[in-house]
């Protein structure tokens, strides 16, 4: 019971962490890139404007979620265990899929979003530890 609650606990702070982080992300990109004036949140509208998106503004959005997505996994896998982190991934596959699905992207973003998501899952959600024991670190000096 203490696990699964742990897992469960685990999952909330990543996804809560990933939900604060991309919406840091959209704030910068409505800095960077902002909506014309007289938007009015259409869906046609809303696919322009990120078709207009420049090509740098993309660039960092890549570098910013894949981080998110390394670090809302990493926590959940850190305070849970590996269930936790792969929750995590499957929620923001959910997403990021939805979004570069529904958006019109450049071809290249979404090739490179969708690789470094799942680097970025892997390193933070899946992955392995290795911890080092004490015996072998007297053995390197």
């Amino acid at each position: 019971m203490k696990t699964a609650l742990r897992t469960l606990l685990a999952v909330v702070a990543g996804v809560a962490l990933a939900f604060v982080l991309v919406i840091a992300v959209e704030l910068f990109s409505a800095v960077v890139h902002p909506v014309p004036p007289g938007f009015t949140g259409t869906m046609d509208e809303m696919c322009q404007h990120v078709a207009r998106y420049p090509h740098w503004v993309l660039g960092v959005v890549v570098l910013a979620w894949s981080a998110t997505t390394f670090v809302s996994t990493w926590v959940a896998r850190r305070i849970g265990n590996r269930l936790a982190g792969v929750a995590v991934i499957l929620i923001l596959t959910f997403a990021i899929v939805f979004n570069v699905s529904k958006l019109p992207y450049a071809m290249w973003f979404k090739v490179v979003m969708l690789s470094c998501f799942l680097v970025a899952c892997y390193l933070g959600g899946v992955r392995r530890v290795q911890k080092s024991s004490p015996a072998a670190d007297s053995n390197t000096e």
